[in-house]
């Protein structure tokens, strides 16, 4: 059963707030996908850890120079077609809330799993997010 939308209506804010654009449906996770580009998709969650830590360490990260193209957001536990879909282009993974994906096209370049967030402050993530940024911004 999903969460209730108005429990997590202040964490959806916070995300489109850094320029994420909402993903809801599987249909808009396939046409955010089909972008050409750099993108990132973040999985979002109610935990503390993605209050604490990812969101946190995501808003650092989007105000560098080097950022994806494009910034898209699913919420686990509350938009469950559209979770299930953005997870299916990194099956590769095992399922994490929260976490964060990047992509160059449709090819994943790199996966930011709920363990490599939870037991670390929001800076150190931005940090590695930074440096995912540009490199995924070098030419192949």
């Amino acid at each position: 059963m999903p969460y209730d939308p108005v429990l997590v209506q202040p964490m959806r804010e916070d995300m489109t707030s850094m320029g994420a654009t909402e993903l809801r449906t599987a249909a808009e996770v396939d046409a955010f996908m089909a972008r050409p580009g750099t993108k990132l998709v973040f999985v979002n969650s109610v935990c503390g850890c993605a209050a604490g830590m990812a969101r946190p360490a995501l808003r650092l990260a989007l105000r560098s120079e080097q950022r994806p193209e494009h910034v898209g957001t699913v919420f686990a536990g509350q938009d469950l077609e559209a979770t299930a879909r953005a997870r299916s282009y990194f099956s590769q993974v095992p399922p994490s809330s929260p976490s964060i994906a990047l992509f160059r096209d449709q090819e994943l370049v790199d996966f930011v799993p709920r363990h490599r967030i939870e037991s670390r402050d929001a800076p150190a993530i931005a940090f590695d997010l930074v440096s995912a940024f540009e490199a995924l911004a070098q030419p192949r």
